[in-house]
């Protein structure tokens, strides 16, 4: 039986409520940005999250893109550790892809959809502060360890939240690309994930809320968890509960915590409507990631 929409509202009233006026950061990637069908959702629930009063800021990925046009530019690409190797004329590719490309056409595709959004990198307004990013590598507990070099990688050293505050005071929703500045003007490439979470942070941001291709944190049995605490969260890495390309998101996600971030939420966003669906309903369809162990609810 098809659920009667009379219910659907009522059920998403308590959540409005709640979440009216609180700023919620949203990393942007995956699958979701790739199908048609699932990017034109994403600008909608992102349109509609405006139109009923929260703030959304978009901090977006676009790997995929990058390789597409370094593959056509006969550049093979390198990672490190898991980070794109990124010399000079890499960088010439990220900061075209995703300050140009990829930023520009969420932009579009938000105002095809009634909302007004600004599209930023961090060298804008020196929006994103940044400086080179040193890999510390340890093979094993008997050797030394080594400084990898993984090139104009950077970290986030500082987020200007007043561009962001005003953008959003206006009725915009900005859309961030993670291309960070150097105190010396030079440009660096970073993970979109740590920027969502250092954004987040720095806003002081009710909630993180991360796209992925995956319905969020498994048991060991493959069996979806919809709260996990801080701690437990540390065990599971420990423990290889949390593996591979989850662990640094994690990470990210336990470093905004600690910074202040209420909640941190990790969702599937090939699933249509996905932020809607976690945030305006009862069960929600992801992760969700606090400081202390608490409720499940939203």
């Amino acid at each position: 039986m098809t659920p009667n929409v009379a219910d659907i509202l009522i059920e998403a009233l308590p959540y409005i409520r709640f979440f009216s006026g609180m700023t919620v950061v949203i990393k942007y990637g995956g699958h979701a940005m790739v199908d048609e069908q699932l990017k034109e959702d994403f600008a909608r629930d992102i349109t509609l999250m405006k139109f009923i009063g929260l703030h959304p800021v978009v901090v977006h990925g676009g790997g995929p893109q990058i390789n597409h046009v370094l593959e056509r530019m006969g550049i093979s690409p390198r990672f490190v550790r898991g980070m794109r190797f990124t010399d000079q004329e890499t960088m010439d590719v990220v900061e075209m892809v995703l300050g140009g490309n990829v930023n520009k056409a969420i932009v579009a595709q938000i105002s095809r959809q009634g909302g007004k959004s600004v599209g930023l990198t961090g060298k804008d307004g020196g929006l994103l502060m940044a400086e080179k990013l040193q890999i510390v590598h340890q093979p094993d507990e008997n050797s030394a360890p080594e400084i990898l070099d993984p090139g104009l990688v950077g970290r986030v050293t500082g987020v200007n939240t007043e561009l962001i505050n005003t953008l959003s005071s206006r009725g915009f929703i900005p859309v961030i690309a993670p291309v960070g500045v150097g105190s010396s003007g030079e440009t660096y490439n970073i993970n979109a994930d740590l920027v969502a979470s250092k954004v987040a942070a720095t806003l002081a941001s009710g909630r993180l809320i991360y796209l992925t291709d995956v319905d969020g944190l498994l048991d060991a049995d493959g069996g979806l968890i919809s709260s996990v605490d801080a701690e437990t969260a540390r065990q599971m890495i420990h423990d290889g509960t949390i593996s591979g390309g989850m662990i640094p998101k994690i990470e990210y996600a336990l470093d905004a915590l600690q910074s202040g971030v209420e909640k941190v939420q990790i969702i599937n966003g090939t699933r249509r409507h996905a932020l809607l669906l976690e945030l305006f309903t009862d069960q929600g369809i992801g992760t969700q990631v606090t400081a202390q162990e608490q409720e499940t609810e939203k």
